[in-house]
């Protein structure tokens, strides 16, 4: 990308910007396009920002860009909304990419920003129990208390963090547990300034402070922006999201929909994607990477002879969550339809947590053993390469307050080895069915069918999927790709892509 820090405009020029805009595209080289999006509501804020989008030079039309950047900072964006540029594809205008939203079926809310607040400046600091704490009285009357030896830990000067690589240069070894501050002082309304025992210096901002503060409420709400672990739960009654794959492709306020609405509901359809293999690997690159597995980067889910999976048959596979096999299993799974059969080979999914909460309410005593009891799974073949992998993994994965983060079943890949005493095997069985009789009530499964095109993108650490049987012919009658992504990369695009279009660090 290129900037450039141009002098002052006239308004001659802003004028002539717009004459400018009515020129063919040839004659701006090829700005028409670009210039078109950047001064719609949709780019203004990213160039006021200081970015062009790719494959434009400020040097092919310097006095053009000067005034843009001299009209847009007195320009609105309708409605307020910070909105991005899609980024740019080899032989395709910016404009093809910026299609029209269609944003249908989507749950309300779906990670709505917060509304931005100044932070207030501080009105006071001091030294609590005997230097061991630094309390901050804010001038919106509320205060906060930092330990001191977390303080230390995070000096922000350039001795102790490296900012290049925003990351801790004080090694542990030296940080001192029983630190007490020698002096700490307000050095303005907006920074503190705390001298260590050692001399050594350390400033805070209060911006940087504040988003720190130890309270419960500020603790929460850095929780809630970091992780967005809001769930909207569903049965049989999932309106399935849906979006078009361009949208998501080309446009940042489309894919963080997207992901926003993946991360709470578990599930969402993209739509119109071309029925060719080779789509994934596109969707890969849009979000990071691919997950590598055993069965490749991506793998053909077709009826094969021999097959080394029985997602590669004709039959009926029951609700499962693939890869439990693994230590850790794939977050984030994708399926492309390429070609569907006539008849049968409906989809089935169902929330895996919205069945674990009623599971625990209906029987305590099922939910503590399928979240206690570690069960073996194995999968051996020959793939993408050779493979022999054990496993053990709880059925209903759970965190220190009891709460569902990751269902591990899959009947398929369960092992005959079973490493428990042999009088638990029973009751571990009567818990299992029970849970089994809840995925497939009809109050709690939804079954749609893929059409050539669709890609479904779901939480495999959540959504048990399954699917009805089909015929098998003489040629091949259903074709669906595969991939696999961790959440670590998910949620890393979706956190960049929130402070690109919602302006939100």
């Amino acid at each position: 990308m290129h900037t450039e820090e141009g002098g002052d405009s006239s308004p001659v020029q802003a004028e002539n910007l717009k004459t400018n805009m009515g020129r063919s595209s040839r004659e701006l080289g090829g700005g028409f396009c670009v210039l078109s999006s950047i001064v719609s509501a949709a780019g203004i804020k990213e160039l006021h920002e200081g970015v062009l989008p790719p494959r434009i030079s400020v040097k092919k039309e310097p006095h053009m860009w000067r005034a843009v950047a001299n009209v847009l900072p007195r320009a609105k964006v309708p409605g307020g909304r910070a909105c991005c540029l899609p980024p740019a594809q080899k032989g395709r205008s910016l404009l093809a990419g910026t299609t029209r939203h269609h944003w249908r079926d989507t749950a309300p809310g779906v990670c709505a920003a917060r509304p931005l607040s100044m932070t207030p400046g501080i009105q006071k600091v001091e030294a609590l129990d005997a230097g061991h704490f630094v309390r901050v009285e804010w001038e919106d009357g509320s205060e906060s208390r930092y330990p001191c030896v977390w303080l230390r830990d995070n000096c922000q000067c350039p001795r102790c963090f490296l900012r290049s690589a925003r990351a801790r240069r004080l090694v542990f070894e030296d940080l001192d547990v029983n630190i007490v501050v020698k002096e700490v002082a307000l050095a303005d309304r907006r920074k503190i300034a705390i001298t260590w025992p050692d001399e050594h210096a350390s400033e805070y901002e209060a911006e940087w402070l504040k988003k720190r503060c130890f309270s419960e409420e500020a603790r929460a709400e850095m929780r809630e922006d970091l992780f967005l672990p809001e769930r909207q739960y569903w049965g049989s009654d999932l309106q399935l999201p849906k979006i078009p794959f361009e949208e998501i492709m080309y446009n940042d306020e489309s894919a963080y929909k997207w992901l926003c609405t993946l991360k709470k509901v578990g599930i969402v359809l993209l739509t119109g994607a071309a029925t060719r293999q080779g789509e994934l690997v596109k969707l890969g690159h849009r979000i990071g990477f691919l997950r590598l597995t055993f069965y490749g980067p991506t793998w053909q889910v077709q009826d094969k002879a021999d097959a080394n999976n029985v997602a590669y048959t004709t039959g009926k596979l029951c609700f499962h969550t693939d890869y439990p096999v693994l230590q850790h299993p794939p977050g984030v799974q994708f399926l492309h339809c390429i070609k569907q059969t006539d008849s049968g080979g409906e989809s089935e999914v169902v929330d895996g947590f919205h069945v674990s909460n009623k599971l625990k309410k209906q029987n305590p005593q099922a939910y503590q053993i399928l979240s206690s009891t570690a069960v073996d799974y194995t999968d051996v073949g020959v793939d993408y390469c050779d493979f022999a992998v054990q496993c053990k993994q709880r059925i209903i994965d759970v965190d220190s307050r009891g709460q569902a983060v990751r269902i591990n079943y899959n009947n398929a890949t369960r092992d005959t080895v079973f490493d428990i005493p042999a009088e638990k095997v029973r009751p571990f069985y009567a818990a299992l069915k029970e849970f089994d009789d809840l995925l497939n009530s009809t109050e709690y499964k939804f079954t749609y069918k893929l059409k050539p095109g669709d890609i479904v993108t779901f939480d495999n650490w959540r959504v048990l999927h399954g699917r009805q049987s089909y015929q098998s012919g003489s040629e091949l009658t259903r074709h669906l790709e595969g991939a696999y992504a961790d959440w670590d990369v998910v949620m890393s695009r979706l956190r960049l892509l929130r402070k690109r279009v919602l302006n939100k660090d």
